[in-house]
């Protein structure tokens, strides 16, 4: 079965230096950047349906959409606090790293989810049926090695088997390696890379091969479904920009009730926007997963901001989800 396509990062300096010509965002204008994969089918959504220019016309606005693709956490913020675009995503704790950091600043919050769905820890070590099977001698492929999304959730549960202090007890045998080149590692065996922290579809095209098998979910790691990913920007960008906001939140909102009540169409439109040579059968099975929920709702997204702030990853500790989201967010249920 083909892989999902994935890109070479961007290199963030390039968007930096357009920031350095471009002139301030005026009511009208937003400029997004997503990553790849079936954790970003609202976006897609929006993006196929002109979602965004549909609500602006609501508002009075004819509202002009920059799409951007990019790779990683890292240059999705270099980007956003350079100015050089208005929304961004990425996992929820890299996230909430950055709306740590900004705090008193640049004020990063969260516009929305982009849903919830868990993320697999696989291996075809047939030894390793639990984490305290890992030894020194496995290695464990993560997109972004002791600070990304899965990284982050690992440590998390390290923390709860060995104690906080112990929580980088598995960075040491923690790889960077796209979600691609790591399902193709754990597929092929015979490499130093015999476990993969993954994510949808990867997860589920590895597991379609006999020697793979599931360790743990992060689902399981915080308690029942979760966010994957958040989309955020900064309080100048939501504060200049109060319709061009609302448009594109109620374009999210939108999105997520399409896909809720179209989910065939959904997955054709990933398939489209993405341009992925995956089967649409197979894309349609992982849409109509009973553990995945497209919702701009977070879930559970507060026990990553409790346990990051108690493993010491963020210094400032929330009193719920809605200190890191702006109140438009508050309209839906959260947690």
């Amino acid at each position: 079965m083909p892989f999902a396509r994935t890109f070479i990062p961007a290199v963030a300096a390039g968007l930096i230096t357009l920031a350095l010509a471009a002139n301030a965002q005026a009511e009208g204008q937003i400029r997004i950047a997503q990553q790849f994969g079936i954790g970003y089918l609202i976006l897609d959504v929006v993006q196929d349906q002109k979602l965004i220019e549909k609500q602006g016309k609501k508002e009075g606005l004819d509202i002009k959409v920059e799409w951007n693709s990019l790779s990683g956490a890292t240059g999705m913020n270099e980007a956003l606090l350079a100015g050089a675009l208005d929304v961004v995503s990425a996992g929820a704790p890299p996230a909430l790293v950055l709306w740590d950091r900004t705090r008193g600043r640049q004020n990063v919050k969260a516009i929305a989810s982009l849903g919830s769905m868990p993320n697999y820890l696989l291996s075809n070590n047939p030894n390793v049926k639990t984490l305290k099977d890992f030894s020194s001698k496995d290695r464990i492929a993560v997109p972004a090695a002791g600070v990304g999304f899965q990284s982050r959730t690992l440590q998390i549960e390290t923390a709860r088997l060995y104690g906080k202090e112990n929580y980088k007890r598995f960075d040491d045998i923690t790889v960077s390696l796209s979600h691609p080149d790591a399902t193709a590692a754990l597929l092929a065996g015979g490499s130093e890379i015999n476990a993969h922290f993954s994510s949808p579809p990867f997860q589920y095209q590895a597991l379609e091969n006999k020697n793979v098998h599931k360790v743990i979910s992060s689902y399981d790691i915080l308690g029942g479904p979760a966010t994957f990913n958040f989309l955020y920007t900064t309080q100048k960008f939501h504060d200049e920009n109060p319709k061009t906001y609302r448009a594109f939140y109620n374009a999210l909102v939108e999105a997520a009730d399409f896909i809720r009540n179209n989910k065939a169409k959904a997955a054709d439109t990933f398939i489209r926007v993405q341009k992925s040579k995956l089967s649409p059968e197979f894309v349609r099975k992982i849409v109509e997963d009973p553990e995945i929920n497209f919702t701009v709702s977070p879930e559970r997204s507060f026990v990553y901001a409790e346990k990051l702030h108690e493993i010491g990853v963020l210094k400032n500790r929330a009193s719920s989800w809605k200190d890191y989201f702006f109140e438009e967010a508050y309209a839906q249920p959260g947690s």
